[in-house]
């Protein structure tokens, strides 16, 4: 990063005493229906996190004080990947210099030793995908979950084999995997930043990317973990058939039980994602627990690290040390973790049962206050979900106001294929400087869910406006919906 984390102190700090029961057994939460809106923290949430990034922290500092040796074999399992010339030019603006974006992509490689957890399948997979967002002034920090499944447009990328892919619609976490067709991290990365860039306004500034066989390692240097599954989960995309009550995972069982999906709660990615991060709370509790070990220790950081890919400037222990004690000195209760709001598309479209789209202005909101370096609150972004606005109940008359033939069926299509009900087209009255967006009275949230989906577009009542309907004038400079 840009700002140097300085030299880590001499000492560890001591373990407490052993609690017992791992929390993935004693806070379990259900997993939410994919109708009941974006996953909530579970309770305790703030105070686990803030342990992760402190053991984190901790066990930086064991590697420093084991030796130089220790360290320069741990600096040389990190690997870095180049990704400014990948991502190209067509970027968001950076509007709050001195905060910090991090991807932090959960990497699901096929190649090598993770090829058995999938056959048929691109090259790279992206298992799990967030933004950590790092305000400039450092009192508080953000963590945005993006379900993998989540329908949006991915750009044209560079496939790394000498092709390009077109832009088009597809889950989220298939553009990693297009830009890693060849097995580039590199490729892989840059598609993804491109990818939530255009989706959510962020500025990406860094990247780090974990593989399965990582993980898989770090639960095998501390022992395995329990967790205590209320049913039987048998997933055989997960490789997973454990039975039901408390025990001790490792190897591809610990991973199955992160990865599995189809064979517990309701199947839903936001359960999934609910799961994952019990799991990594447990595993932060579990290595404080094994600070004093060296064995366990030096096993936890030689599978981290050998796992690990990150931008140029993230790739080293002094930057990832001078992350982790940024985070820790985030006063509690101001980490927050949310889910991108968001409802089934089958609301939108009935015939896909597999995706979800964001909620709409919700989403928007979210992501101009973090492009913004503005506090986000999770109970704000929980109350998102409580009362879904879906874009097929917005029904939309699409004007064209620039002088371009057929504009506005081209933009009617975008809409539709976004879910909105557009009811007809046609020229508008006058030409148009700007986008804007007119509505009757008792529509204005209509039409701000629709106008937040097109950045610089304005909104305002209207007394001659069609009864039922929001008018969507397109101006002069629009640029097409993301």
């Amino acid at each position: 990063m840009s700002d140097a984390p300085g030299q880590p102190p001499a000492k560890p700090r001591q373990p407490p005493a052993k609690t017992g029961r791992s929390p993935v057994a004693d806070r379990r939460t259900p997993a939410p229906g994919p109708a009941r809106g974006p996953a909530r923290p579970a309770r305790g949430g703030r105070r686990a996190a803030l342990r992760a990034v402190a053991v984190l922290a901790a066990l930086l500092v064991v590697t420093t004080a084991a030796g130089v040796w220790v360290y320069r074999d741990l600096q040389g399992n990190i690997r870095s990947a180049d990704v400014d010339n990948k991502v190209g030019d067509d970027r968001p603006p950076n509007t709050s210099p001195g905060s910090k974006n991090i991807l932090v992509v959960g990497s699901d490689s096929r190649a090598g030793a993770n090829a058995e957890y999938g056959r048929g399948l691109t090259t790279m997979q992206s298992d799990t995908l967030m933004v950590l967002h790092l305000a400039a002034n450092r009192e508080w920090a953000t963590v945005v979950s993006f379900p993998r499944d989540s329908w949006v447009r991915v750009p044209a990328c560079d496939r790394g084999d000498g092709s390009t892919s077109g832009p088009h619609h597809a889950k989220i976490n298939e553009a990693f995997a297009i830009g890693g067709t060849t097995g580039e991290v590199a490729g892989a990365a840059a598609c993804a930043i491109k990818t939530v860039e255009q989706n959510t306004g962020l500025r990406i500034d860094h990247f780090m990317s974990v593989d399965f066989q990582g993980f898989k390692g770090m639960v095998n240097a501390l022992d395995g973990m329990e967790v205590c599954p209320e049913a039987a989960i048998r997933d055989e995309k997960a490789r997973l058939d454990i039975p039901a009550g408390c025990q001790t995972v490792r190897d591809e069982d610990a991973l199955g039980y992160v990865r599995a999906r189809y064979g517990v709660g309701d199947g839903s990615d936001l359960g999934r994602i609910g799961r994952q991060q019990e799991f990594m709370r447990a595993l932060a509790d579990r290595a404080q627990e094994k600070l004093t070990s060296p064995g366990a220790m030096y096993g936890l950081l030689e599978s981290a690290t050998k796992s690990l890919t990150t931008d140029k400037a993230l790739a080293g222990i002094q930057p990832l040390y001078g992350l982790a004690s940024r985070l820790k000195a985030i006063p509690p209760g101001r980490l927050t973790f949310v889910t991108v709001p968001n409802y089934p598309r089958s609301m939108d479209v009935p015939s896909d049962t597999a995706n979800v789209v964001w909620r709409y202005p919700e989403t928007a909101d979210l992501f101009t206050a973090l492009a913004r370096d503005r506090e986000v609150r999770e109970e704000s972004v929980a109350a998102a979900g409580e009362d879904p606005l879906y874009a097929s109940a917005i029904r939309v008359r699409v004007l064209n106001g620039t002088g371009t033939p057929g504009l506005a069926g081209e933009v009617a299509r975008s809409l539709r294929l976004a879910g909105f009900t557009v009811t007809g087209t046609g020229n508008a009255p006058a030409a148009a400087a700007r986008t804007s967006v007119t509505h009757p009275a008792g529509l204005a949230r209509q039409a701000r869910a629709l106008a937040s989906r097109l950045p610089g577009t304005t909104v305002s009542q209207s007394a001659d406006a069609p009864e039922g309907l929001v008018t969507l004038t397109v101006g002069n400079g629009f640029d097409g919906m993301p």
